[in-house]
């Protein structure tokens, strides 16, 4: 089916919204070096953009999103 993913945290989600609906998540921004549990900028921000932000490539931006879900479903 187009456009249906089975994906629970996307990369235009805020890093507050992540955090809010999945707190398992945490730990995988932490992991990462993305201290975003108390900065102010975690309300607005996105995933991708933080991500972008830090240096994150591309493909680790990828890996984040993937490792995020896989908290996300615990």
């Amino acid at each position: 089916m187009p456009g249906k993913t089975s994906a629970l945290v996307t990369g235009d989600m805020t890093f507050a919204e992540v955090i809010s609906r999945y707190p398992k998540s945490v730990p995988v921004m932490l992991k990462y070096g993305l201290h975003c549990i108390g900065c102010h900028i975690a309300t607005t921000e996105s995933v991708e953009r933080g991500a972008e932000a830090h240096g994150f490539s591309k493909a680790k931006t990828k890996e984040l999103i993937r490792d995020l879900n896989k908290a996300a479903k615990r």
